[in-house]
């Protein structure tokens, strides 16, 4: 497994999709996934110290874990599928190491508020990952993980999302602003 840390989040102008940029720990990988705009919105504002009267949905399963007695000990982010990344949240309770099923960007979302690390699996981030060189962007595979349909990615052979994220410029992903 390699620690990946939340680099940023960006638009696709292409798209007008939200994307989760992911890098490597120690490393000039990242891992773009493009999300929906709520969970992006959820991740920005915990990144930007933003805190609400009430709790947003990420804020309140986070207050119920930490009340049920349990840690979120790690993200781990393990397999893309049809452009469509998996991830799991593992959690520790009462000595029990306990596994969910869960969307990477919700699992970011959570990761940041309970600050815990967020891994991928060697071979995914071998497969899956852009390389920055010079300020360019060299091309691995991304996808997203929901169904999200966009013009880069809907239904879209491995090749096609390559030659597209070859062509992409880091100024082609413009700030999300929640």
């Amino acid at each position: 497994m390699i620690e990946l840390e939340v680099a940023s989040l960006g638009l696709d102008k292409a798209s007008n999709t939200p994307v989760v940029i992911l890098k490597e720990v120690g490393g000039e990988r990242l891992l773009p996934i493009w999300i929906g705009p709520g969970e992006a919105s959820a991740i920005a504002m915990e990144l930007a110290g933003i805190k609400f009267s009430r709790p947003l949905t990420h804020d309140l399963l986070n207050t119920v874990v930490r009340s049920l007695g349990s840690e979120l000990l790690r993200v781990l982010i393990t397999k893309v599928v049809d452009n469509t990344y998996y991830a799991s949240l593992i959690f520790r309770r009462n000595g029990e190491v306990i596994t969910i099923d869960s969307r990477p960007s919700d699992s970011v979302a959570l990761a940041v508020r309970a600050a815990a690390p967020i891994f991928a699996d060697v071979d995914l981030l071998d497969r899956t990952s852009v390389e920055v060189q010079d300020g360019t962007l060299e091309p691995g595979f991304a996808g997203s993980d929901a169904d999200i349909p966009t013009p880069a990615m809907e239904d879209a052979p491995p090749e096609k999302l390559r030659d597209y994220l070859k062509r992409l410029d880091p100024e082609d992903f413009g700030r999300f602003i929640p």
